[in-house]
């Protein structure tokens, strides 16, 4: 095997591997919703989400350490390829449409559906506690959006205009979340945020 082909095959094994852990770590925290919504944060243990899960206690614990955790997910991250996509445009070109680029891969919720997608937000507002932890990784996300804006924007784009610029975003998140939740047509969420997008700049022009 020549040397591109082994950096080629090292490269698809690290990929599966991400992949299947990212299965995993998606499966647990689909099961954890599901306790949660049926029991509540405070009625079902860790054991119980290793058996539902179909893992061991001791693999449950490298994924997550917490229930909180569990229930929430992975941790959103940005992607790189985006990032350097969102750095290398030029200051001044539409902040917005590439703030939405930007956030392409959050939108995809990794083929989440609207039952999906309900039973989260269903857990968040009833218990404070997610709710409270799914804010602060909003701020750590919405912080580091801010920064990437001010770095490539320049000393004249203060913080405080580009966190307006990432809350009114977050904002119409929010808002197309609702629309993809209740549509009974078939649709995406990236959809669903593109005609609430849409709209803010009709109402804003």
């Amino acid at each position: 095997m020549g040397r591109s082909a082994r950096m080629h095959s090292v490269s698809g094994s690290a990929n599966t591997r991400a992949d299947r852990r990212q299965q995993t770590a998606d499966r647990i925290s689909v099961h954890a919703q599901v306790l949660t919504d049926e029991r509540g944060l405070d009625g079902w243990t860790m054991d119980d989400l290793a058996e539902a899960s179909g893992v061991s206690r001791r693999t449950l614990f490298n994924y997550f350490p917490h229930k909180v955790d569990a229930v929430l997910g992975p941790q959103p991250e940005l992607d790189d390829t985006a990032v350097a996509t969102f750095r290398a445009r030029d200051a001044g070109s539409d902040l917005v449409t590439d703030l939405r680029r930007l956030g392409s891969d959050l939108l995809e919720m990794r083929g989440l559906g609207r039952e999906d997608l309900a039973r989260s937000r269903r857990i968040l507002v009833a218990n404070p506690r997610l709710l409270a932890a799914a804010h602060a990784r909003l701020l750590t996300v919405s912080s580091a959006i801010v920064e990437l804006i001010r770095d490539r924007e320049g000393a004249g784009f203060d913080a405080q205009r580009a966190q307006i610029a990432v809350s009114v975003l977050a904002a119409l998140f929010d808002a197309a979340l609702d629309r993809f939740i209740g549509e009974p047509r078939a649709r995406t969420l990236a959809e669903a945020y593109d005609d609430v997008l849409r709209t803010a700049r009709q109402l804003l022009a």
